[in-house]
Formats: structure tokens, C-alpha cells, sequence
């Protein structure tokens, strides 16, 4: 059993014991990566977040377990941030990744009609502060495709009737890079980078609409 496939057990297993109607984040290991619990500790705050993220997912693997990495918990709502690692990879065109995109909306939609999606624009990464064996990935998953694919992101948003969300001002340099201090290597996201967007996730986790 891979470490993916233990993740999906611990979260079926899990999602037993969750409270329903509260927030739920999913996707790959961008995702995976953010300490949202211990942050809302450390800023007193009340909000029950789940992180159903699952590094080196793929968008067609999310589809397949978004019943355990979402649907189960029944949200009010659900932080999706999927698809970097399709961008990694030069054998997947954006409009693949879309479709698998598109597929999971509409399978949330159809179990959870009154959940609000926020569909996230793709953090960007910093070729530069890269380390060496990052490098080749990111001529590939470079920040034009990135911005690309979050163009693609907002269209399906529109599409649904959901939420598109672009939470990546305080992360960009001037040159609209991953700031060198907050990437682990050229592409993660270190416990800083998160707290730098902290507030403004949580604006749109306590919003009501």
C-alpha cells in the first residue's frame, strides 16, 4: 500500500468522527501543506477546517476519492486546489486537467447542492530560488502556464455558479515570482508562506453569503 492509499484510509476512517457543515480543504500536496489547524491555534480562532489534501495527487485521482477527500464531511464548503501537479507533467494538456476539474465540481454539486466550491488560483513558484533537482519540472510547470491554467480555473468557476478565489498577492515578488523566503524548494510553500495568506483564506472561510 502506497502512502497515498493509507491517507485515503485514515480519512475514511476519519471523516466518522467529523462535525458536518463545516469547512473542508482538499487537493494535492499545496494543500496537503498547509498547517491550517496549528494556524488556528496560534490565532485563537474557532473555525473547524479539515485538510483532505493528498500530495502527488493528480486531478483524475482526486476524482476518483472525492467522496473520502470531500463529499463525506458534508461542508458548508470546500477549498479545492488540485491540478499543479497535471501541470508538471508535459503529457497533460491543461484541457484534460479541466475536464477532471469539471467532472468534481459537478460530482459535488450533484451530492451537495447547497455547498459553496472556492475554486483556488495556483500558487506560483520561483525558478529561480529553485533547488537543482527542481529545476526541470519547473521549465515546465513554469508561473505563464500557471497563469494559464488559474485563467481556466476561473472560467469553470463562472461556469458553475462558484467561487474563484486568488489568495497569492502576499506569497508574489515583484516579478510576480514565489518569494524566495517562502518556498521550500522552488515550488512548496513553507509555514510562513502560509501564514502570509492566512488572513486571507479565513476572509473567505468566515464569509456569509
Amino acid at each position: 500500500m502506497n502512502d497515498k492509499e493509507k491517507k485515503i484510509l485514515r480519512y475514511r476512517e476519519e471523516n466518522k468522527a467529523v462535525k458536518y457543515g463545516q469547512t473542508v480543504f482538499t487537493g494535492s500536496s499545496l494543500m496537503e501543506m498547509f498547517p491550517i489547524n496549528k494556524l488556528l491555534e496560534e490565532h485563537n480562532d474557532s473555525e473547524i477546517i479539515y485538510n483532505r489534501g493528498i500530495g502527488g495527487f493528480v486531478s483524475r485521482e482526486l476524482l476518483k476519492v472525492i467522496d473520502v477527500c470531500a463529499i463525506d464531511l458534508k461542508p458548508s464548503k470546500i477549498f479545492i486546489n488540485i491540478g499543479t501537479n497535471d501541470l508538471s507533467d508535459s503529457r497533460i494538456p491543461i484541457s484534460e486537467l479541466m475536464e477532471n476539474y469539471d467532472k468534481i465540481i459537478s460530482e459535488i454539486e450533484s451530492r451537495l447542492p447547497k455547498t459553496i466550491i472556492y475554486l483556488m488560483a495556483y500558487y506560483p513558484v520561483n525558478y529561480e530560488a529553485a533547488d537543482e533537482n527542481m529545476k526541470e519540472c519547473l521549465k515546465i510547470r513554469n508561473n505563464e502556464k500557471i497563469r494559464t491554467a488559474s485563467t481556466e480555473v476561473k472560467k469553470l468557476a463562472q461556469k458553475h455558479g462558484q467561487r474563484y478565489i486568488d489568495i497569492n498577492k502576499n506569497l508574489m515578488d515583484e516579478q510576480g515570482r514565489l518569494k524566495a523566503e517562502y518556498t521550500i524548494e522552488g515550488m512548496h510553500i513553507n509555514e510562513d508562506g502560509y501564514r502570509a495568506i492566512y488572513d486571507d483564506i479565513m476572509s473567505y472561510v468566515k464569509e456569509t453569503i
